[in-house]
């Protein structure tokens, strides 16, 4: 890792370590069969996020006018898996909430590997030699692993062994989840407080842009296939709504570049307003079923 501050090095990766334990406590080996009982909705799912949303990306950063820095910025959050918060809103709007779940958790796990690829080729075709930063592929998968992949197992542990416990504390972790994103956001913004007004204008229409053009490609590939409401709903979702948190770790403590963290930090302030948008009419639905009722 780059050498950092407390913040960076300490406090951002315990955030997101426990951000990924409580998706742990929510997950059980069940939801990873959802790949081999309803393949079609997870494979489309999955190609979506893993392949077309960083080709979208890479399209994106290819013709806008945008420093370098940013633009890997804007890859890092396309690579990244979702996060609880797709569950929780995919809950909300009555969606397939299942299908969400075992998309987070898959593609989570697979992000190991798909994430320090996808950065180091944006690295390498995005940015001069003169100014790439070093990317060690083997530091970064350990770290992606480390910060991903064994909270989510320690929870999943700890919900299969002490599952009173679970039952317990669950809903306080999301809660306190939810406290940590909130508190990684406003200490990404404040360390780059000086060049966020300009960094806000560079990057905020491209990240807008990302995420509004996923979500409408997520929903019209579910719908072209033939998916039904619900799985249309959890495939946006997830698709739209990405880790920040993940791709602030990896910009700010695995690089070590402030200005690769703006995008995803931006982009997790935006999705909410879209994905908001999105539900509005899923509500609307649900109270016009349940008045039919």
């Amino acid at each position: 890792m780059q050498d950092g501050n407390v913040v960076t090095q300490v406090i951002l990766p315990l955030s997101l370590a426990f951000i990924m334990f409580s998706l742990g406590l929510a997950l059980v080996l069940d939801d990873f069969k959802r790949v081999v009982t309803q393949p079609k909705d997870f494979i489309i799912g999955a190609v979506s996020q893993v392949v077309i949303l960083p080709l979208i990306a890479y399209g994106l950063v290819s013709v806008w006018s945008l420093d370098p820095a940013l633009a890997v910025g804007v890859m890092i959050i396309a690579a990244c898996p979702g996060g609880v918060t797709s569950n929780i809103l995919t809950h909300l709007a009555k969606g397939d909430t299942a299908l969400s779940v075992s998309l987070t958790a898959v593609i989570s796990v697979v992000s190991v590997i798909t994430l320090p690829a996808i950065v180091g080729f944006s690295i390498v075709n995005l940015m001069d030699a003169a100014t790439a930063p070093e990317l060690s592929i083997v530091r970064t998968v350990t770290g992606v692993f480390l910060i991903t992949t064994v909270p989510v197992a320690i929870g999943m542990a700890v919900r299969h062994f002490f599952s009173r416990f679970t039952r317990w504390f669950e809903a306080k972790a999301q809660v306190i989840a939810s406290i940590l994103f909130v508190l990684v956001l406003i200490g990404a913004v404040l360390s780059v407080r000086e060049n966020i007004v300009s960094y806000f204008v560079q990057a905020g229409p491209i990240t807008l842009a990302l995420n509004v053009s996923m979500m409408v490609v997520a929903f019209t590939i579910a719908n072209l296939t033939g998916l039904g409401v619900r799985q249309r709903t959890a495939i946006t979702m997830e698709c739209g709504l990405q880790n920040g948190t993940l791709a602030i770790f990896v910009a700010v403590t695995l690089i070590g570049n402030e200005a690769m963290m703006v995008p995803g930090g931006i982009y997790s302030l935006l999705m909410f307003v879209t994905a908001g948008i999105y539900l509005l009419p899923m509500f609307r639905r649900e109270q016009a079923v349940a008045a039919a009722e």
